[in-house]
């Protein structure tokens, strides 16, 4: 393979260097140019209008942040092969390229239970097949096959440079500023003991900054009231239109790749069956599907698709405390009165459910703090700590989506 080196001018982090002729074209490949057209934060640029960049940003994003470990790992005497370099490296690069339109909002909407990363590892697999195996070491970090568990813990893990990435680019193009973490800092104390990675003593603050950064972004974007009841009007419009298909009516996305998903139902189908055409679909199918649906001859469909067209999201509650039973229901009969529609049907205007945020799972992976005696201690252990064991409870909140009429 001929040497091969391009710059990418970044707006985080300025110039990304890509040294290596199969990372090129890698980049290049359409399963990989596809998530130019994915956005990265599904629907938050109706709440914040910079936020409109995608999942390739992100991706190449978290490979300058990978790049920059693997140098540092390396510069404190860790043993890292050219070929595990370039195996944490492309794995980091397609860690998300299993995602589908608009994200985690229609993960499970249009093939059940098929999760991102499954998805991912089937395209890397297939990736794999047609560049003759140069991605096994990559797929062996991805699903920690590895032996080098450093290197997947880089990639997916409770400090891996997906969620520095994420946090500090969202940060960026949201202009919320208490997503602003101290990545450099951390990467630059990151180290490896017994084959885990590991951040030494000095940068606990910057460990614990971030993790409070990561709660303050979800409650005040990822799960910013506005953006949950757009993403669940998205989800219940996918809903309607299957239940049209399943009850004959005609009812036809605008590409044949988003049209595939809603004409198939049942157990038999599966996303292996089907990875083709995922590969061929983004965000553009889905609103363009969205847009011709604002006519259809269904009264819910054509709301539902009329409020994300203009932007009338719908009106939402959101609070700590389940929504009173009893609102609920006459939501649900005054949004049946002003339509017109029976009140079974009403669910699809006025609905509910509950929005999770875990901060910090200690019984998935924890984040181990060197000391400088060689001991370690997980972060919720350290003396006067800023964030104590409660980082490890999930907080819930309870919503409840009503039509804006």
């Amino acid at each position: 393979m001929p040497k091969a080196r391009k710059i990418i001018n970044d707006p985080v982090y300025g110039f990304i260097t890509i040294d290596h002729p199969l990372l090129l074209q890698i980049i290049s490949h359409p399963c990989y140019q596809r998530l130019r057209n994915i956005h990265q934060m599904a629907f938050a640029h109706l709440v914040y209008p910079g936020a409109v960049h995608s999942r390739l940003h992100h991706s190449l994003g978290a490979y300058h942040l990978m790049c920059t470990a693997l140098n540092e790992l390396k510069g404190k005497g860790t043993d890292i092969t050219e070929a595990e370099e370039l195996g944490a490296k492309l794995a980091i690069l397609l860690h998300d390229i299993g995602h589908g339109p608009f994200s985690h909002a229609l993960e499970h909407e249009l093939i059940k239970d098929a999760h991102h990363e499954s998805i991912s590892l089937l395209i890397m697999q297939k990736l794999n097949e047609e560049f003759g195996g140069q991605l096994q070491t990559a797929i062996d970090i991805f699903t920690d096959q590895h032996p080098k568990k450093f290197l997947h813990q880089l990639v997916s893990g409770q400090l891996d440079v997906d969620r520095m990435d994420y946090l500090n680019r969202d940060s960026f193009f949201t202009g919320v500023a208490e997503g602003v973490i101290g990545y450099d800092r951390i990467i630059k104390m990151l180290a490896v003991k017994d084959g885990n990675l590991v951040v030494e003593e000095k940068a606990i603050y910057s460990i614990e900054k971030f993790l409070l950064s990561r709660r303050l972004m979800y409650w005040q974007v990822y799960l910013h009231k506005t953006v949950v009841a757009a993403e669940k009007m998205l989800i219940m419009i996918l809903r309607r239109a299957k239940a049209l298909i399943a009850s004959g009516i005609e009812t036809i996305g605008a590409t044949s790749a988003i049209d595939k998903f809603l004409q198939s139902s049942g157990s038999e189908v599966t996303i292996e069956s089907l990875l083709d055409d995922f590969c061929d679909m983004d965000d553009h199918d889905v609103m363009a599907t969205v847009k011709n649906w604002c006519h259809h001859p269904d009264k819910i469909l054509s709301v539902l698709c009329k409020a994300i067209i203009h932007r009338k999201v719908m009106h939402i509650k959101l609070q700590s405390t389940p929504i009173d039973m009893d609102f609920q229901e006459q939501k649900k009969k005054e949004v049946a009165g002003i339509v017109g529609i029976d009140e079974a049907d009403a669910s699809y205007l006025a609905f509910g459910g509950e929005a999770t945020n875990l901060l910090y799972n200690i019984n998935n992976e924890s984040i181990n703090i060197l000391h400088k005696d060689g001991s370690l201690k997980d972060i919720s252990q350290v003396d006067n700590p800023l964030i104590d064991v409660k980082i490890s409870e999930p907080v819930k909140k309870y919503y409840f989506c009503y039509l804006r009429v």
